[in-house]
């Protein structure tokens, strides 16, 4: 049992070499283990924050994108409804012109054709009056021809004539 129960000398110096181990350990290894852990616990910490603030940055600019796009929508909704305005406007406008040309037209060549009418029934009633006399001249050169049918007409002429 010797072999299982330590001797007083060899816990001794088993307790001293511990102790020293300790003080070595405390100097030259739990201060850098120590100081290594704090620094990687402020970089976790660091790092969270920096997530953390990235979120709420990244939320900020969703909400200020979808402002934006609520409002370049409602400003393409507004250009659009002037647009349809603007081209219902000058269809009307380019209507009430047609239907204005239309008519100044029409009344232009109702005037046309109304000094048209009145040119030819003037040159109409030249032609006839010409032909008239020219009918009425052959017919009076037939007549007059034989000394007896002018002798006939006078005599028939002053009868007629009541003095």
């Amino acid at each position: 049992m010797d072999l299982v129960t330590p001797a007083l000398g060899l816990v001794f110096w088993t307790t001293i070499s511990f102790v020293v181990l300790l003080i070595i350990l405390r100097i030259f290894a739990w201060k850098p283990i120590l100081s290594a852990l704090s620094e990687r616990e402020r970089f976790i910490e660091d790092s969270l924050q920096k997530a953390e603030a990235a979120k709420e940055e990244m939320s900020r600019l969703t909400n200020e994108n979808e402002s934006l796009l609520k409002q370049a929508r409602a400003e393409r909704d507004q250009i659009l409804s002037d647009a349809r305005k603007v081209k219902d406007q000058m269809i009307v406008d380019a209507k009430e012109l047609a239907h204005k040309e239309g008519a100044r037209m029409i009344e232009l060549a109702r005037v046309e054709i109304n000094n048209q009418k009145a040119i030819a029934m003037a040159d109409v009633k030249n032609q006839v009056a010409t032909l008239s006399l020219q009918i009425a001249e052959k017919v009076l050169r037939k007549q007059f021809e034989d000394q007896q049918k002018q002798d006939e007409l006078v005599s028939q002429l002053l009868k007629e004539v009541k003095l």
